[in-house]
């Protein structure tokens, strides 16, 4: 089984190192490059796209972190000062 990947290996390694094969890969390369450039479009209009959604969530995000530490201030106080009320004087 080992000559036999082997022998198989040793194949496909002759078979792409061909004359005919590096240009052949060459243009499979160029043409993979060229498609994929062209999928990827213009990358400043999604930037741009996604800067505008973030920055419509901004501000009612900062409103809900000071909701949130006003309402931990709040609990907070609450606790500080029922413990002053309960403290016994020895």
């Amino acid at each position: 089984m080992k000559k036999f990947l082997n022998k198989m290996y040793n194949r496909v390694v002759a078979w792409m190192n061909a004359p005919h094969m590096r240009r052949t890969m060459a243009a499979m390369l160029l043409l993979t490059a060229a498609v994929q450039m062209w999928a990827a479009g213009d990358g400043m209009s999604g930037i741009n796209q996604a800067t505008s959604m973030i920055s419509g969530y901004f501000d009612p995000g900062t409103k809900l972190i000071y909701a949130i530490g006003a309402m931990v201030g709040l609990i907070g106080g609450v606790k500080v000062y029922g413990k002053f009320v309960r403290r016994e004087v020895a």
